[in-house]
């Protein structure tokens, strides 16, 4: 009975602790390939985390530290924008994502800076390595040797695209850090992060990170999967001044991996000072723009009818009827109107004089029909309006769409 009593009290306690108010890192996303961390940019401090330090795989995160070293050959002047990055035999063989450019053909360091943020392509960043080190193999030993000295303690890279190997491994921390650095060293080059597409040789490349444009501030950095590592991905985004970098491990599919990475920002945000935002500026600029014009409709019936009251061509001919009328009610209504229908000037009229249909025409029966029938246009219109107006009232303008909801629709 013990052991079940402590079997039951310690299954509670851990569904409090996930259920609980705990920090956003431990409340979504679990299972054992997950990992997080948010840090200031400025400090490197930790804003928030869950399992930083544990080691995990990078996936396509790997093309961070590729690109790092491309990055730097360029300020040191072993490569230029323009230099040609031959696509070899072993890098057309990796398997997607690719480019897959055949064997012997060639593309710029740019064209290959583009290929690896967008498309990450998996033959370009073999190739890549090839050029800077000889051999893929030799660049990753490089690329892991750059990376501890930049103080990535736990990382090991086997290879230069981030395809699976057991022995390839980082931390969330590490991660972050990388980032953090890409920001600081290459203020002139982190741009490239930032592509939403590339095009080049008729292909359009899009950027696999859908946070761009979707969550304000976000203006990179990458993203990865292998079955292995699950979604991850590395985002740094800017708010009121402050920059943050935050790395996620461990997704079931990338759009949980952005729903959680936007919940981390939006704390770490806050925890900074910042107050959060709405996530999609366009969408709420849309909502603000319906609201104001949703009311317009309404005062112009009540406007059409006070001009309609106010105009003295109405006034005239209300009084007109007005005079008309008083004169007749000794009279019967049918005599008026035989006395209307045997005026000189209609009954001087051959054509009408001859025709007894004519006699009876519309064109005569008018002003009567006109005086009986003149109310019903104004009280019509009032309905008229009231239907009118109703149509938008019920339909209120749609409330923001919250960041979660924003990251499904892409």
């Amino acid at each position: 009975m013990r052991f079940r009593l402590g079997t039951c009290a310690g299954l509670v306690g851990l569904a409090l602790s996930v259920l609980g108010p705990a920090p956003a890192a431990q409340a979504q996303i679990g299972s054992d390939r997950y990992s997080a961390i948010v840090v200031d940019n400025r400090t490197g401090a930790m804003l928030v985390g869950a399992s930083p330090d544990e080691t995990r795989h990078p996936a396509s995160l790997t093309k961070m530290m590729t690109l790092y070293m491309v990055f730097e050959a360029l300020g040191e002047g072993r490569l230029t924008l323009t230099s040609a990055v031959p696509i070899s035999e072993e890098a057309a063989s990796r398997p997607p994502s690719k480019l897959g450019f055949p064997p012997g053909q060639s593309l710029t360091v740019e064209q290959a800076i583009m290929a690896l943020v967008t498309k990450s392509a998996n033959d370009v960043a073999a190739a890549v390595g090839e050029r800077l080190g000889g051999s893929e193999e030799r660049f990753a030993q490089m690329m892991t040797m750059r990376a501890r000295s930049l103080g990535m303690a736990r990382t090991t890279f086997r290879n230069a695209s981030g395809l699976p190997d057991r022995d390839q491994v980082t931390t969330a921390r590490d991660m972050a850090t990388l980032g953090r650095r890409l920001i600081q060293d290459f203020p002139d080059r982190y741009h490239y992060f930032g592509m939403q597409h590339a095009q080049f040789r008729g292909l359009r490349l899009r950027n696999h990170n859908r946070m761009l444009g979707e969550y304000e501030g976000v203006d990179g950095i990458k993203t990865g999967y292998i079955r292995d590592s699950g979604f991850n991905i590395v985002t740094s985004a800017s708010r009121g001044g402050q920059r943050v970098v935050g790395a996620v491990f461990g997704g079931n599919s990338w759009v949980e991996r952005d729903q959680h990475m936007a919940a981390l920002l939006d704390q770490s945000f806050t925890s900074m000072g910042v107050t959060p935002r709405p996530v999609m500026v366009r969408a709420t600029t849309g909502v603000v723009r319906s609201a104001d014009a949703a009311p317009a409709p309404r005062p112009r019936p009540q406007a059409a009818q006070t001009a309609s009251r106010q105009q003295p061509a109405a006034r005239n001919t209300t009084a007109a009827q007005a005079q008309r009328t008083p004169p007749r009610p000794n009279a019967a209504p049918r005599a008026a109107t035989t006395a209307r229908a045997t005026t000189p000037p209609r009954a001087t009229t051959p054509v009408r004089a001859t025709t007894p249909v004519r006699a009876a025409t519309p064109a005569r029966a008018t002003p009567a029909a006109t005086t009986r029938q003149a109310p019903s246009p104004a009280a019509a219109t009032p309905t008229r309006s009231t239907t009118n107006r109703s149509v938008p009232i019920p339909n209120s303008p749609p409330q923001p769409a919250p960041r979660i909801r924003t990251a499904e629709a892409r």
